[in-house]
């Protein structure tokens, strides 16, 4: 089984990573955290990898820290979360937030997840609560309150940003200003301009 992968990424996109090495080049399913931390094409790349062996298929699932494939291992002994779906659940949630979410019981931010419907949510807190006692977790911010917050969210991820990055990029522009959390058009510029 392949464990680990060393060389030189050929390329990269949401989702997916070409590594060469050994003059083989890997296709590797990659979660958003991990492609947005991979270096550029043509440097060398790290990828700590989980192999999947189906009768028909032969996946390579890539993770750039060691703590996130963890939890995609733990993530994927659930019924009904299959690599896909858990690749899915750490794009759409870091690590820190999918382990929080599941200790806290927090249904409501699992089911942000596409794929991840209510009893989705609730098995993976019944199944993992008691089974990430070993996953050092950072405090998570707390996020940014206001009338326009969640309808400056809501647009961001209708144009297709990412959910974690319109987030981060919501707390940034009210970081520098509070006001803008009450005005949904200076807030939305705003965060534009942080996340391009």
């Amino acid at each position: 089984m392949i464990a680990h992968l060393r060389g030189t990424l050929i390329q990269k996109q949401p989702g997916q990573a070409i590594v060469e090495a050994g003059g083989v080049g890997y296709d590797v399913v990659i979660s958003v955290p991990t492609f947005t931390a991979l270096p550029a094409v043509g440097a060398e790349a790290r990828l700590h990898i989980h192999t999947q062996v189906r009768e028909d298929q032969f996946a390579l699932f890539g993770f750039l820290e060691r703590e996130e494939k963890r939890l995609f291992e733990k993530l994927i002994t659930v019924s009904g979360v299959g690599p896909k779906l858990a690749i899915t659940l750490l794009s759409g949630l870091s690590p820190d937030r999918t382990v929080q979410a599941i200790r806290s019981q927090d249904h409501a931010q699992l089911t942000r997840i596409p794929g991840v419907g209510k009893k989705l949510a609730e098995r993976l807190v019944v199944e993992l609560k008691d089974k990430l006692d070993d996953f050092a977790v950072a405090p998570v911010q707390t996020s940014v309150a206001g009338p326009a917050v969640e309808d400056v969210l809501s647009a961001l991820t209708n144009l297709g940003y990412q959910r974690v990055a319109a987030e981060k990029a919501i707390q940034q522009a009210v970081a520098k200003e509070a006001a803008l959390a009450a005005n949904f058009d200076e807030l939305f510029r705003a965060a534009l301009k942080v996340i391009r």
